[in-house]
C-alpha cells in the first residue's frame, strides 16, 4: 500500500519554506519603499516578543558538487572575500537605518555556498561588526553550514569564539562511488576528524545533511551510509530527496538517467534510511528531518512550537527573518524579497545604496491566511479554520482537493480543519499543495507540478454547490 501511495503522489511539489512560493513572485512584486514599510511593520509586530532571525549567504565554493542546486560562485580566488564581507556589512547598515529601534536577535545562520570559504579572520570581522548594534536574546542560537574538506580547526575556534554552538556538515553520502559521481569526495575518517574537533571545542549541536536519490545509490550504499552516521551520532539530521533538474543546473547534466533511482526504488532508499534511524532513537520531525530525544528540535516538535522558514525547520519561532548576501531571501511575514543572485550584481546594488531586490511579493489577505495553514501543516501536521480570522473561501475548495487523500488514509477531514495521519507524513508536500491557491490558478505552475486544470474546475464547482446548499439549509 505504501509503495502504491508513493507512486501515486510522486509528482514534484514545493518544499513550502514560504507561501506563496518563489515562482509566484515577480521582479516588480515589491518596491524599495514597500519593502521598507513591510520591514517596519514586521519589526513593530515581533521584535519585542519573538525577536528576529538572521541568515547570511556566502556564495563561494572552491569545488563543484554536481548534484547541487544552491546558488554558488565556484572559485579558488579568495580575493573575493573582503569586498563581499564589506558589502554584507553595508547591507546590514541599510537594514539598521530602517528600523525604529534596536533589533533583538534570536538566531543567526550562515549558509552557502561554503561559509568557511571565508578566512577565520573575516568570519570574526563579519559577526563582531554585526553584533555592535543589536541585542542577543538570552536563548539565542547561532549556527553555520560547513564542508568537512575546507573547514579547519581555526575556522571552528573562530566561530565558537563569537557565539556559534551549532553546525551542519554537508555529508550527502559516504559511499566513494556515489561521491565520485557527484564530485564530493570526503572520507568517513575526514568527517569523523572534524566532528571530533567540533565536539572537543565545545559545539553542543551537530547536524548532518544527507541526500537520497543520487546517482549510483542503492539499498546497500544507503545502509552503509546510515551505519556510518550511527557511529558519529549527530544530534539531528536532514534526509532530503535529490531534485533532478538538469534544465536548471549544469552539473546535473553529467548524470546518466539510468544511474538515478526513481519512483518506488527511490522511495525504498528513504524507507530504509528512515527505519534504520528510528531503530537507534531518531525521531522524524516534520518533513525530511530527524532528531534525537533531548535535541531542541525534537522538544519543539513535541511541545508543538516547531517553526519553519527559509532555513528549514527550527525551534525558534520568529515572525521576521532578515537575510543578507547574494540570492538570500528575507521575510517580514507581510512581504518577501530575494536579493540578486549574482554576487557581482549584489555588490553593485549595495554600493549604489539600494536594497538589491531581484524579486519579491507583498502578501494579500488570502495569502496570509493560507500561509498560516500551510505552516501549521508543515510543523504540526494539522490545522483548523474554526476561527473566522483564519478562514478564506479558498479553504472550501481545498477540502475537495483533499477528499482523495482522505480516501487513501493520509489525511482526516473535519468541518473546519484537517489532520495528517502518520501514513500521510511522507506526503506533506502533496497535502500542502491542496492549499496552494496560486499553484492551482497558474497555468505555468499547475503544469510544472502536474496539476489538472480540469479537475480544478470540478473542485471549484463542488465548493460552490456546497456553499449554496449550506445557505439554503
Amino acid at each position: 500500500m505504501a509503495t502504491n501511495l508513493a507512486e501515486k503522489y510522486s509528482n514534484p511539489g514545493p518544499r513550502y519554506t514560504s507561501y506563496p512560493t518563489i515562482p509566484s513572485w515577480s521582479a516588480d512584486g515589491v518596491t524599495q519603499d514597500q519593502w521598507k514599510e513591510a520591514m517596519v511593520k514586521g519589526f513593530n509586530d515581533s521584535n519585542d516578543t519573538t525577536g528576529i532571525s538572521l541568515y547570511i549567504h556566502i556564495p563561494y565554493c572552491e569545488n563543484y558538487c554536481y548534484f547541487c542546486g544552491c546558488n554558488a560562485h565556484r572559485t579558488q580566488d579568495h580575493a573575493f572575500e573582503d569586498p563581499y564581507v564589506d558589502a554584507l556589512l553595508k547591507e546590514w547598515q541599510m537594514y539598521l537605518d530602517v528600523f525604529p529601534g534596536k533589533l533583538n536577535v534570536k538566531e543567526m545562520h550562515i549558509g552557502g555556498g561554503t561559509p568557511t570559504f571565508l578566512s577565520p579572520e573575516n568570519l570574526i570581522r563579519l559577526v563582531e561588526s554585526m553584533y555592535k548594534d543589536v541585542n542577543r536574546l538570552d536563548d539565542y542560537m547561532f549556527s553555520f553550514e560547513t564542508n568537512p574538506r575546507s573547514t579547519t580547526r581555526e575556522h571552528l575556534e573562530a566561530l565558537y569564539s563569537v557565539g556559534f554552538r551549532r553546525m551542519s556538515f554537508g555529508i550527502q553520502d559516504f559511499d566513494p562511488i556515489v561521491q565520485e559521481e557527484i564530485n564530493r569526495p570526503q572520507s568517513f575518517e575526514l568527517v569523523k576528524e572534524k566532528v571530533d574537533i567540533a565536539r572537543e571545542i565545545g559545539f553542543t549541536s551537530i547536524n548532518f545533511d544527507l541526500v537520497y536519490g543520487l546517482p549510483k545509490q542503492t539499498l546497500a550504499t544507503i545502509t552503509d551510509t546510515i551505519d556510518k552516521v550511527m557511529q558519529l551520532r549527530p544530534d539531528r539530521l536532514a534526509f532530503y530527496a535529490y531534485g533532478h533538474n538538469p534544465h536548471m543546473y549544469e552539473g546535473q547534466r553529467r548524470f546518466k538517467e539510468e544511474d538515478l533511482p526513481v519512483g518506488a526504488v527511490k522511495q525504498e532508499l528513504y524507507d530504509k534510511g528512515r527505519a534504520m534511524l528510528e531503530s537507534i532513537g531518531y525521531h522524524e520531525i516534520g518533513m525530511d528531518h530527524f532528531a534525537l530525544e533531548g535535541d531542541t528540535l525534537y522538544e519543539a516538535a513535541k511541545s508543538r512550537t516547531l517553526h519553519r522558514n527559509f532555513m528549514g525547520y527550527t525551534e525558534n519561532t520568529t515572525q521576521m527573518m532578515l537575510a543578507l548576501g547574494a540570492s538570500s531571501i528575507s521575510d517580514t511575514w507581510y512581504a518577501f524579497a530575494q536579493n540578486e543572485r549574482s554576487d557581482k550584481k549584489y555588490i553593485e546594488a549595495i554600493n549604489e545604496g539600494r536594497f538589491p531586490i531581484l524579486r519579491g511579493h507583498l502578501l494579500t489577505d488570502e495569502d496570509l491566511v493560507l500561509r498560516r495553514h500551510i505552516l501549521n501543516l508543515m510543523c504540526r501536521q494539522e490545522t483548523s479554520w474554526a476561527d473566522p480570522k483564519l478562514y478564506t473561501e479558498e479553504l472550501d475548495v481545498a477540502k475537495f482537493r483533499l477528499e482523495d487523500m482522505q480516501n487513501d488514509g493520509i489525511v482526516e477531514l473535519f468541518d473546519n480543519g484537517v489532520r495528517v495521519t502518520e501514513e500521510g507524513i511522507p506526503f506533506l508536500r502533496n497535502i500542502c499543495m491542496a492549499f496552494d491557491a496560486r499553484l492551482w490558478r497558474s497555468d505555468s505552475l499547475s503544469k510544472a507540478y502536474n496539476v489538472s486544470r480540469d479537475i480544478q474546475k470540478e473542485y471549484i464547482e463542488k465548493a460552490r454547490q456546497a456553499k449554496l446548499a449550506e445557505v439554503k439549509g
